[in-house]
């Protein structure tokens, strides 16, 4: 009892999570797990990282910066030493170049310095790159929505392709079973000598041709359930569930015009950011303003100080010759040596290179304003194009729904003929076929009015699959 417990405890918890990992998944599912997955729009997002590295990098420009190094080495340094003129007559005159006199310094030297460094004022430049930057962001976003735009659409054909291969293999199934119907009609009427055995073939023959195309939707069918297990993820033995139904869509007039479409909007503030990467390089001119601090240490080790002549001049007349100098000292530091301040750089001319960058940024602008402007005519003849495609679409499934009916009516009166002896099987297979062309014209018409229907919202950004799903 105590076991029979436990199983039914645990079939109850684990049912749900089974009926659901086998259900069928819904166009909304399809769409997420395609979202996901799909490489354009992950590489967009990737890229679009880089504008927000350089929108931090920017905000960190007026931030401190530190920067240690030093130096050892051994210093051998000579200054030649030339005494000018002394003429104080009449009581000294001494010649130019009485006191030459070279000084060496040797020995091993060590300099450490740190400098800190903090952009106060940019001239404005800063302030609108960051601007610039942001509407770059902007512009990147929008780019976005196309691309999830064309996501939907792919998934959406796909989806509907699965779906006109599920009425297409239902109309081949009707036309199997009246094939079959008509085939006892055709063994009956044989053995009475109602038909001939050539007629009997032609049935035959039909039943074969049907074969043939059941397997041929098939492979279609299999190829798409591939096509859409790459698009989303989702296993085939789910997909395989899947039973859609093509639906005309019924779409209004339109809200919004071709200025909403993405690529439009997108320009439109790349514009935006164009006039202020023009208004940063206009600052060229303005002076820069950094404050600075250092702090330096410089120590002489080892070290000998010395001269090639007398730096205490000789007194003959009490014999002494003079000396030279010939210093050893231990050490020799300065520490620390420290400045502090504000400096400015002020470029009143760079060989007019801010000049030239200003005019590429300018003709950067011109770019983007052509490719708007080109962008909203051909944009209004998509528009205009999808129009009337989805116009002719849709009056193409009322034709074919007429067909449909007129074709059915053809069979049911060539199945009665033929019943009766009246007409040969070659007329009751003619208005078979026609049936089952007219009918699978009339589930692409179905699809191609939805394909219409969706470049026809896609044509001002009005895609909304709940319209369609």
């Amino acid at each position: 009892m105590k076991n029979n417990l436990l199983i039914f405890t645990f079939s109850f918890l684990t049912f749900p999570a089974f009926c659901w990992a086998q259900s069928a998944p819904d166009f909304k599912e399809l769409l997420d797990s395609a979202m996901v997955r799909d490489s354009d729009l992950k590489m967009q997002i990737t890229q679009n990282k880089l504008t927000d590295l350089d929108g931090h990098k920017l905000k960190d420009i007026f931030l401190p910066t530190l920067e240690v190094g030093g130096q050892v080495g051994y210093l051998n340094a000579t200054a030649r030493l030339t005494s000018p003129e002394i003429n104080l007559a009449p009581f000294i005159n001494i010649p130019e170049g009485s006191f030459n006199n070279n000084l060496n310094v040797s020995g091993f030297s060590g300099i450490a310095k740190a400098d800190a460094k903090m952009l106060l004022y940019s001239g404005g430049k800063v302030k609108y790159l960051k601007k610039a930057i942001e509407e770059k962001k902007i512009s990147e976003d929008i780019l976005l929505e196309k691309t999830k735009d064309d996501v939907v659409a792919s998934i959406s054909k796909a989806y509907d392709q699965l779906a006109l291969i599920h009425q297409s293999k239902k109309v081949l199934d009707e036309s199997k079973k009246r094939l079959d119907i008509n085939r006892k009609t055709a063994d009956k009427a044989l053995g009475y000598g109602l038909i001939t055995p050539y007629d009997h073939k032609k049935i035959e023959l039909a039943q074969a041709t049907l074969n043939a195309k059941m397997v041929e939707y098939e492979g279609k069918k299999e190829l798409l359930l591939t096509q859409l297990y790459i698009l989303t993820g989702i296993n085939k033995e789910r997909l395989r569930m899947i039973d859609p139904v093509l639906s005309p869509v019924e779409i209004l007039s339109s809200e919004k015009g071709i200025e909403e479409r993405a690529e439009v909007r997108a320009l439109e503030h790349g514009i935006t950011a164009a006039d202020y990467k023009i208004k940063a390089e206009k600052t060229w001119m303005i002076p820069k303003v950094q404050l600075m601090a250092s702090a330096y240490y410089i120590g002489l080790y080892g070290s000998r100080i010395k001269t090639s002549e007398n730096v205490i001049p000789a007194v003959p007349a009490l014999g002494y010759e003079g000396a030279k100098l010939d210093w050893r000292p231990t050490n020799v530091n300065i520490l620390p040596l420290l400045t502090a301040g504000v400096g400015f750089k002020w470029e009143i001319f760079d060989g007019k290179e801010g000049k030239h960058a200003e005019e590429t940024a300018k003709v950067g602008k011109e770019v983007l304003q052509n490719k708007k402007e080109d962008a909203l005519k051909k944009l209004t003849l998509n528009l205009a194009n999808n129009q009337t495609n989805y116009d002719i679409a849709t009056a193409q499934i009322t034709l074919k729904a007429k067909e449909k009916e007129l074709a059915k009516n053809a069979l049911v009166q060539a199945e009665k003929e033929f019943r009766y002896g009246m007409s040969k099987s070659s007329q009751l297979i003619d208005a078979e076929n026609d049936l089952e062309v007219v009918e699978l014209e009339y589930q692409n018409a179905l699809f191609n009015q939805r394909r219409a229907g969706i470049e026809l919202m896609r044509s001002t950004q009005e895609l909304d699959i709940t319209k369609l799903y």
